[in-house]
């Protein structure tokens, strides 16, 4: 079996679609451990069970549908990526990073269980996505583990998002120009947001010329989506983002919207987006549903 983009299949209901698929592979990989361990696991469940979009999930796997890999493959990969991605939104609403207490419209893991109990579970789904990547389920070839495996890493870490959360951190109270901002989101959300694309290529064991165009896709995609992200904490509610807004401005952050304007913000992520679609044309049709992944993301209401 293997995923196939189509033309005539909404871009939501794709998003949808691929949405069960990953609960339901992470549910099926997610520790159900008993005993006094177990509520960790508990916490971990409730974390990456909670809901969310799933859309770097999303882009796993339709990345990975251009080159003809397997659903399960796939599907492991993205599972992956998102246990990186829920592990990172654990730990960024501790108190001791972004404090937030409400994540997709629930009590965040750190206030359903305690905050010991909530960095236990993020070192949990960190780890638990490398064992993924590193069984041969995933894929049969020990090079393809391995790669996936380290960029998954490098996205994760000191050069990625643990380094854009450090940037974020020192930045309150700071002025950023352009400059520093966009390095900062390119790390902190570009970094996993570029695996998730290029991580079908490595399945696939594709040419370097598709690898390099879904990178160059991700950057400039990933730029819209933190410009849109921006632009709804600076005008949306927190009933309709599931999660607190306004945060940034009152702790005195920069963002592209504090530093651009909203109009000219919204101009921008709408170049970015229509740059990220020119990236594409190396995969003709096949790629539709990555083209409108760059229209949602500045288009989005949550």
């Amino acid at each position: 079996m293997s995923f196939s983009p189509g033309t005539t299949q909404s871009f939501e209901a794709a998003l949808s679609a691929t949405a069960e698929d990953v609960a339901r592979t992470l549910d099926r990989l997610l520790p159900r451990t008993e005993g006094p361990e177990g509520r960790v696991a508990e916490a971990m469940r409730y974390a990456a069970l909670g809901g969310g979009k799933r859309f770097r999930p999303f882009l796993v796997c339709q990345s990975a549908s251009l080159f003809g890999v397997s659903a399960d493959a796939a599907l492991r990969a993205a599972a992956a990526a998102e246990c990186v991605h829920i592990y990172s939104l654990v730990h960024d609403d501790l108190p001791a990073m972004d404090d937030d207490d409400i994540r997709h419209g629930l009590p965040s893991t750190h206030r359903e269980y305690d905050e010991a109990t909530a960095i236990l579970a993020g070192d949990a789904l960190l780890t638990l996505a490398f064992d993924i990547l590193a069984d041969p389920e995933t894929h049969e070839r020990a090079r393809v583990r391995v790669e996936l495996v380290r960029r998954l890493a490098h996205a994760a870490g000191a050069h990625g998002m643990v380094g854009g959360q450090m940037i974020d951190l020192a930045s309150e109270g700071r002025e950023l120009d352009i400059g520093g901002i966009t390095r900062l989101q390119q790390l902190k959300t570009g970094a996993l947001i570029s695996f998730c694309c290029e991580a079908g290529a490595v399945l696939g064991r594709a040419s370097a010329e598709a690898d390099h165009a879904l990178h160059a896709y991700a950057h400039d995609m990933g730029l819209a989506y933190q410009i849109a992200d921006d632009l709804l904490d600076a005008e949306s509610d927190a009933q309709t983002l599931g999660k607190t807004v306004g945060k940034d401005a009152a702790a005195g952050k920069a963002t592209f919207v504090s530093i651009m304007g909203v109009d000219r913000a919204r101009g921008q992520a709408r170049m970015l987006a229509d740059q990220a679609i020119q990236h594409l044309d190396l995969f003709d049709e096949r790629a539709d549903l990555l083209r409108q992944a760059a229209h949602f993301v500045i288009t989005r209401r949550n």
